[in-house]
């Protein structure tokens, strides 16, 4: 006789995840891997066009706009999360 752990039966009730899930998990990353990339190696061009405002915010720039996207793209991520750890196995939307 088996006995089945908590995280076995909730990974057993989670839906499966579809091409558009996957998607949504891709973009905090993606964009973070872009905002840590730009800060190594300068954003450029890019920066240029950015910041040549004489007023230029200290927060302008293309970093902390993927910073910032990064941050807002959370949610499907938060949302597995939370899907894991419940003891039901899912989180209602």
């Amino acid at each position: 006789m088996m006995i089945a752990t908590q995280r076995e039966t909730a990974s057993a009730h989670a839906p499966a995840l579809g091409p558009a899930d996957w998607l949504a998990l891709a973009a905090a990353p993606s964009f973070a891997i872009m905002a840590l990339l730009t800060g190594l190696f300068g954003g450029g061009s890019t920066d240029m066009l950015c910041s040549a405002g004489h007023d230029a915010s200290p927060l302008g720039g293309m970093v902390p706009m993927y910073v910032l996207m990064s941050a807002l793209h959370l949610g499907p991520w938060l949302k597995l999360l939370a899907n894991r750890l419940s003891p039901e196995g899912r989180v209602a939307a």
